[in-house]
């Protein structure tokens, strides 16, 4: 059964349609990515997701459950966690506060066993973020912030981890490593979704891509199939070969 599924979501803004009768899954295991030009949905359908939109049409089911109704904060209970294409973090609180924070709320509201620091500690060295923990969040590279957030997504302990423009800001080697961390992520068997602009990326670490251009999903395949589709090569990818 997949993880997160999208059934028919649309969304307008006026008279205009950002999100027109969209649908994917994304399944546990796998990193599932959602590509296109700006403008093309893509935050929109995750602001859906997450409970921060609500659709005029269409709907959102976790492992089965349909989320319609749910304010986020109770979506993230039931096990979805996002990250924001701007920053949402607490700038002057260290890394390790940051995560700290977000450990002890799960711990609160979950009820569940366990040690918050040892947590955030954990998720320090899972991220490789041993040589900035105590040092304020608003004095690093964005690439770093960035994994900072990612780590606050991962204290929740989420079975759906929505990721948006999560590689902005890192440099090839970083880039590199945090393609090996989300195919990690998701063989433990959570269902990752990407949003991301580096197409590289994403042609690397996703098993099922979903393509929007304005508000629709034009094609959907394996990476493989992606590259070659005529549809995606006009609309994203580049011009379609002679």
């Amino acid at each position: 059964m997949a993880r997160l599924e999208v059934r028919s979501v649309t969304v307008r803004f006026g008279g205009n349609v950002a999100l027109d009768d969209v649908g994917f899954v994304a399944e546990p295991g796998r990193v599932t990515g959602l590509i296109g030009p700006n403008g093309a949905g893509k935050t929109t359908l995750f602001n859906v997701i997450s409970g921060l939109l609500s659709p005029h049409a269409g709907r959102v089911l976790l492992n089965g459950s349909d989320l319609g109704g749910l304010r986020p904060a109770r979506r993230a209970r039931a096990g979805l966690a996002r990250t924001f294409q701007q920053l949402e973090l607490f700038g002057s609180l260290t890394v390790r506060e940051n995560l700290r924070v977000a450990a002890d709320l799960h711990r609160r509201w979950s009820r569940r066993a366990g040690d918050p620091a040892r947590r955030t500690e954990d998720l320090i060295a899972r991220l490789d973020l041993h040589g900035v923990a105590d040092v304020r969040v608003d004095a690093l590279p964005t690439g770093q912030a960035r994994l900072v957030e990612l780590g606050r997504a991962l204290a929740i302990e989420p079975s759906v981890l929505l990721l948006d423009e999560p590689a902005a800001g890192q440099d090839e080697s970083e880039t590199g490593r945090f393609a090996v961390l989300l195919r990690e992520l998701a063989a433990e068997g959570r269902a990752v979704v990407l949003v991301e602009h580096d197409v590289h990326l994403v042609m690397a670490t996703c098993a099922q891509v979903y393509v929007l251009d304005f508000g629709r999903v034009i094609a959907s395949g394996t990476p493989a199939e992606i590259q070659r589709d005529e549809t995606v090569l006009a609309a994203y990818l580049g011009n379609v070969p002679a």
